[in-house]
């Protein structure tokens, strides 16, 4: 025979923490990850997209240390709210980070930043002499 531990839990309760971690959460939009991010390179210029819906340009800061280009925001919102019978308050904190680290080749007195329909679009021009393509053949011996 085989002992199992069995604890007894409330399924009222599981089911009320499982509305408000999931359902809800996810429905008011509460929960922070770290956004998709997508590179793109042209001749003259790398293209990083950030996706972050919901923000306005002021809630990013975007800082270049030694190369690293990281992208930050923090979101503080209060909502107050009160009828004849009740009154509401809700807080809300949420915060992201991204780091890049960029190549010697980017033209770092040049780099422009743009926020438009839930998108940060970050331009990284390229120096001059990291636009020059060179083609040549290789002749194998």
């Amino acid at each position: 025979m085989t002992l199992i531990k069995w604890q007894h839990r409330n399924p009222l309760s599981d089911m009320v923490s499982n509305i408000f971690d999931n359902d809800l959460g996810d429905f008011f939009g509460k929960r922070f990850s770290d956004p998709a991010a997508n590179i793109i390179e042209s001749s003259d210029s790398f293209h990083l997209e950030i996706a972050a819906p919901g923000m306005v340009k002021d809630d990013f800061k975007i800082n270049l240390e030694n190369n690293i280009l990281t992208i930050s925001v923090e979101v503080e919102d209060q909502k107050r709210e009160e009828g004849k019978q009740y009154s509401r308050k809700e807080f809300y904190y949420g915060s992201f980070s991204r780091s890049f680290t960029l190549p010697k080749t980017i033209d770092l007195d040049n780099i422009k930043a743009d926020y438009e329909s839930g998108i940060l679009k970050i331009t990284l021009p390229k120096k001059e002499e990291a636009k020059v393509e060179i083609k040549k053949e290789i002749r194998i011996s």
